[in-house]
């Protein structure tokens, strides 16, 4: 596939994450600022084009190590952890420093990925980005690496950005690299390597490449950026590692300037969170509904609202998978609850504009929404 399907999958997505290695991040001496003060530019374009933004950044340990005139990476994991809080502050003050001249806010949002395996945390973090997006906030994402040690050990938060993506479903996760992308060998030691413009599918031939082109700086390396592809490939999102090396790096990948490796999913993002649903989440309880809830489901591929609920069977927590059944008993569709049985009891047969009076607040209009419901019939 040519440069100009990379540029067309970015140019399309409405979504965007940016995960900044910390191997183009820093440099010798510190921060390389004017590739930060670039980079805020460039996706200052892409916010005026009117896509969402999160960036995804590695780089608070490297950051303490200049601030701690420390040579050599600290190996200790102890160690590793109290660098990692000494940096992070100093990482945060230059993006936001660096954005403040486009007037965008920031926010710092510090995870780990055991926020993102906990479905119940997932949720709330997705929440949380959704509102940092209304209020035209930027989120700024890293590991909490005080009290998480994945990294640390694994390196460079691959896997994290391509997790990110999937909870504020992305349309690309764009990883800048100090390599331009997935090559057949290491072009440091064989120039004659070939560059690998597309890749469809993961597969052994595949893993070996990632295996014997390592990027030349930072923890992670080609083969976490594979397990970070999986993550992003299997949920429906594209992935493109490009070469994060000078000064407007991101604008040369979106203008066709610089090549990279597009991964491209064989199956969209709504269509892959459908299939989890079915085939790997065991339901936690039932929602009965009405006819007029049945029909808004199968005939108009509506969200499931309150008022269409007369039952409630088991005990369940938001985010929980749940089966929805007629009158009858019989299945008609199977999703994740946005609130929990105990609330449910309380709102169900009720309209959506009476939620917060009910329950004192409010997190979704409705119970199941349309994205995350598998309809048996379908």
């Amino acid at each position: 596939m040519s440069a100009s399907s990379l540029v067309q999958v970015i140019q399309e997505a409405q979504c965007i994450v940016i995960k900044v290695g910390s191997n183009v991040l820093v440099r010798g001496t510190g921060l390389d600022l004017p590739f930060l003060y670039t980079l805020a530019e460039d996706i200052h374009e892409l916010r005026q084009a009117g896509k969402k933004v999160v960036i995804v950044t590695s780089g608070s340990i490297a950051t303490a190590m200049v601030k701690l005139a420390t040579p050599a990476r600290p190996k200790a994991l102890p160690l590793k952890q109290a660098y990692a809080a000494v940096g992070q502050l100093g990482l945060m003050w230059e993006y936001e420093r660096a954005f403040r001249v486009y007037n965008i806010p920031v926010a710092q949002v510090l995870l780990t990925k055991g926020d993102l395996e906990n479905r119940k945390r997932y949720l709330n973090s997705h929440n949380t980005f959704m509102a940092l997006f209304d209020l035209g906030v930027i989120p700024i994402v890293n590991e909490n690496d005080t009290v998480a040690t994945d990294e640390i050990r694994f390196g460079d938060n691959d896997s994290l950005s391509a997790m990110v993506a999937g909870v504020v479903n992305a349309d690309v996760n764009i990883i800048l690299s100090d390599i331009d992308g997935l090559y057949t060998a290491n072009p440091q030691l064989e120039p004659g390597a070939t560059h690998i413009a597309l890749v469809s599918s993961i597969d052994e031939q595949v893993e070996k490449m990632a295996g014997n082109s390592l990027s030349s700086v930072g923890t992670g390396g080609m083969i976490t950026k594979m397990q970070a592809a999986k993550i992003c490939m299997n949920a429906g999102i594209h992935m493109i590692i490009g070469c994060g090396r000078g000064n407007h790096a991101l604008r040369r990948l979106m203008k066709g300037k610089t090549r990279g490796t597009l991964f491209e999913p064989s199956i969209d993002a709504v269509s892959a969170k459908k299939r989890w649903i079915l085939q790997s989440l065991t339901s936690k309880g039932k929602l009965v509904i009405d006819d007029g809830a049945r029909q808004a489901l199968t005939r108009k591929d509506a969200s499931l609202l309150p008022i269409g609920v007369t039952g409630v069977q088991g005990r369940f927590e938001r985010g929980d998978c749940v089966d929805i059944v007629g009158a009858d008993g019989v299945a008609v569709a199977k999703g994740l609850a946005l609130y929990s049985s105990d609330e449910i009891v309380r709102i169900k047969g009720k309209k959506s504009t009476e939620i917060e009076q009910v329950l004192g607040y409010t997190n979704h209009d409705d119970l199941v929404h349309r994205d995350n419901m598998v309809l048996y019939n379908a």
